[in-house]
């Protein structure tokens, strides 16, 4: 149980770490993007309205109108620009800023450029470019050298996705480690917390074991005495609360000795449901047992057989007067899955559904002593054997206003 709590923080910790530093390096390079963008759709509008010419005016020749950085980022582009008339014909172009590409290839990327239009820049390859109508008809492309600012962008890029990454595996390290020291303390106290109930199981068998064996004795001296009857009833009670306890004890260890081999879980499930079978026919309620279908499984015998005799004790114990019992067994996939269903008197709420499977929980206060022999701890050691085997249980309310226990328990019986 603890190793799945550790990895289940440890899973919820990278989760939440990968999510925020994926955001940051999303943002990161949005921004980025953005910022490129920006400029260089400023130096192309500044281009493409003056006919794709670097315009100069003012003394020096210097461009007007201009900020400083806008100048700059002019004068330190590269582009070009072809013109057609207003049949299409090519009527200039202008490579003077432009080492690559040739004209013929300049050409082609304009005549694609004006058959594609853009209202607004856009990219072609590694350049953007954008067409504006001629004052005297006819259109010109403009075409702005990205390549640099492109492959600037895709640097940043990768290796902020690189440092992300190493990021998450380094926070994996790091929260494996601390989150082993942070449960070291939990681990310890949960195994002398076992020890002390094994320990204490196995010093509470022997008076217990002379108690009973003293009211036999009284119960041969003096038979009929309610008091013997009651103190032998009560002495059996504390008998069988000690062996569950030590069970439960061991299923949640992590090193449980478990035999495991090839079972059918259909057999198991006919050869447990006799006895409950008839115990619910002597009470009035009816057991239905479905198992069509074979279910083969590995796991341990002993401890397969103690759920499904857990859940059919329960369920025979808290059905109503003539109310039905459903269990079946069937396959799905590489599951093995166990359905144990009842009538119940009363609906129970999804929250009580989830607690069901706690130690000495019980859903109805009027469920005591006085009317059932259980002690709220079957159900939990259900659900210990369940995960032993690597599976999982759960209970729920169907459409019918039926209690259903089902069981996966894995196919391949891996033990936990």
């Amino acid at each position: 149980m603890i190793k799945k709590l550790q990895k289940r923080f440890i899973r919820i910790s990278l989760i939440a770490l990968s999510v925020a530093m994926v955001l940051v390096v999303l943002v990161v390079n949005a921004a980025n993007w953005v910022s490129v963008r920006n400029e260089l759709q400023e130096t192309l509008s500044f281009l493409a309205e003056n006919g794709g010419s670097m315009a100069r005016d003012g003394p020096g020749g210097r461009m007007m109108g201009k900020t400083k950085h806008a100048r700059n980022l002019v004068s330190e582009s590269s582009w070009f620009s072809v013109s057609f008339d207003a049949q299409g014909a090519r009527r200039g172009m202008n490579l003077l800023s432009m080492t690559d590409p040739d004209e013929q290839t300049a050409a082609d990327l304009a005549v694609r450029a004006v058959a594609q239009g853009a209202a607004r820049s856009a990219f072609l390859q590694d350049y953007l470019y954008l067409i504006r109508d001629n004052p005297g008809g006819g259109q010109t492309a403009v075409f702005l050298n990205c390549e640099t600012k492109l492959a600037a962008v895709r640097t940043l890029a990768l290796i902020s996705g690189v440092a992300c990454l190493c990021g998450i595996l380094l926070a994996w390290l790091l929260v494996s480690i601390a989150s082993r020291r942070a449960v070291a303390p939990t681990i310890r106290n949960m195994e002398q917390q076992k020890q002390f109930i094994t320990n204490a199981s196995h010093e509470l068998k022997t008076p217990l074991t002379v108690i009973a064996t003293n009211m036999e004795l009284m119960r041969m001296e003096t038979p009929g005495s309610p008091w013997v009857a009651s103190t032998q009833k009560q002495t059996a009670q504390m008998r069988r609360l000690v062996d569950e306890l030590v069970y439960l004890s061991r299923m949640e260890e992590e090193n449980a000795p478990m035999a495991v081999e090839a079972l059918s879980l259909n057999s198991l499930l006919r050869e447990a449901a006799e006895p409950f079978a008839a115990m619910a026919e002597y009470q009035g309620r009816e057991l239905t047992v479905e198992d069509r279908q074979e279910t083969p499984l590995r796991g341990d015998r002993a401890s397969i057989q103690r759920l499904i005799s857990i859940l059919l004790d329960n369920a025979v114990k808290y059905v109503p007067a003539g109310g039905r019992i459903l269990a079946s067994a069937r396959t799905d996939g590489r599951f093995a899955l166990l359905t144990v269903a009842n009538d119940v008197e009363k609906p129970l709420s999804e929250e009580q559904c989830r607690q069901l499977f706690d130690r000495f929980y019980r859903a109805d206060p009027s469920r005591n002593k006085d009317r059932q022999s259980g002690f709220g701890i079957g159900l939990a050691i259900a659900a210990a054997v369940v995960e032993k085997h690597g599976g999982s249980i759960s209970a729920a309310m169907d459409r019918n206003n039926r209690l259903v226990f089902t069981c996966r328990l894995p196919r391949g019986g891996k033990i936990a």
